[in-house]
């Protein structure tokens, strides 16, 4: 996203960190003839694309052209985030408005991306121009081609705001990008996103200082992008805030960030930990079922008649199982406070279970040892017992 920006124009033609060098007058003059019936899925434009291009350059340049000439950065709602859009949401809404911000920009190339079989991610983080940090969070995109990652702001290619007023003008400083020089004025909230082998701070970011520092640890980007990939969400979380709160927690953004992803995380948790006791619940209902089935054949004095082992293992099948149950429930991490109640119940209801399916057990221990003649006798002083699932 943007602030009230002066002219930026004059501070990019101070750096030379995009492919401006390079001529991609044909590929964007196809895409400026796309039909607009082409135009009104990411899934379209893909074709158009895959069908008039072969190299992995020639396709991401297209994708980026469309992207930075078709969207007109929406400045009314710029501080206006809707945190419940899913990505598809931003997608659907930004082709048939043809406005968005940022991560409207970033969606829509990360799809197109996608589509046409380049590998690409959404980064987010903050920015600075003319020496002086945003205060707005922004999104942009990387994409790996013919082996090596380029960064790509389709945003900042589109156009600039001055005075309140977007104007359109493609910058293509911010086509394929090199990491180490848009360093300068894009910094990831997460360093695994700088796409660098001794990644900036966000106190190198504020000051400058960012040129390559070999003498810093040596971080292998490509290993712990493939490892974050094979990761659960979670386990991602985890990672992802683990290295944002070691870059440094240098400001609002920044702060802000590392306490989505904390709370994000604490609520998948809390979400496993519920699923984790739904099927504890289940299992012990199950149980409960067996042992119920048990009372009623005891009720009926173990007729009709089954071998000791059967009977044997008609008590210690539901046994083993609530005795499990208990183990696990008590090993089952934060369900929220909302849910402590029921915990509690469960817990109340698996100790009534497990007490009566032992005293079963122990009956038919008894019973078992006994001679035949002996066992009839030992019916007369059982009264029923009933265990009700949770």
């Amino acid at each position: 996203m943007k602030n009230n920006f002066i002219l930026f124009s004059l501070f990019i033609t101070l750096l030379s960190f995009g492919q401006g060098s390079t001529d991609y007058t044909l590929v964007d003059a196809k895409m400026a003839i796309i039909p607009s019936n082409q135009t009104t899925s990411t899934t379209a434009i893909a074709a158009y694309i895959n069908t008039n291009f072969k190299t992995e350059t020639d396709k991401i340049r297209a994708a980026f052209y469309w992207t930075a000439s078709n969207i007109r950065y929406d400045v009314t709602t710029r501080y206006a985030v809707n945190f419940s859009e899913t990505a598809q949401d931003k997608i659907t809404r930004t082709l048939k408005t043809r406005k968005g911000v940022c991560s409207h920009y970033a969606a829509v190339f990360k799809e197109l991306s996608d589509k046409i079989g380049i590998e690409s991610y959404i980064i987010q983080g903050y920015n600075k121009q003319n020496g002086t940090v945003g205060k707005l969070a922004h999104a942009w995109n990387a994409a790996k081609i013919d082996t090596k990652w380029y960064l790509f702001d389709p945003t900042w290619g589109s156009g600039y705001v001055h005075n309140g007023q977007f104007s359109k003008k493609l910058n293509n400083v911010y086509f394929k990008a090199d990491p180490a020089k848009i360093i300068a004025s894009h910094i990831p909230f997460d360093y695994l996103w700088q796409f660098l082998y001794y990644p900036i701070t966000n106190s190198e970011f504020y000051a400058g200082k960012v040129q390559i520092n070999t003498s810093k640890k040596y971080f292998d980007f490509e290993r712990e992008i493939s490892k974050y990939n094979a990761m659960s969400e979670t386990d991602q979380l985890y990672a992802a805030a683990e290295r944002i709160e070691k870059n440094g927690l240098k400001n609002a953004l920044v702060l802000e960030r590392y306490d989505f992803k904390k709370k994000k995380l604490e609520y998948l948790r809390r979400n496993a930990n519920i699923e984790k006791l739904n099927a504890i619940v289940n299992e012990m209902n199950l149980a409960v079922i067996l042992l119920n089935d048990f009372v009623h054949y005891r009720n009926n004095q173990f007729k009709p008649t089954f071998s000791d082992d059967e009977i044997s293992k008609m008590i210690q099948t539901p046994q083993e199982k609530l005795a499990k149950c208990q183990d696990a429930i008590y090993a089952v991490g934060p369900v929220g406070s909302e849910s402590s109640a029921y915990v509690a119940s469960v817990k109340k209801s698996l100790s009534k279970a497990l007490a009566q399916a032992n005293e079963h057990a122990s009956f038919v221990q008894n019973y078992l040892s006994k001679s035949k003649s002996s066992r009839k006798t030992m019916f007369s002083k059982f009264s029923q017992l009933r265990v009700s699932s949770h």
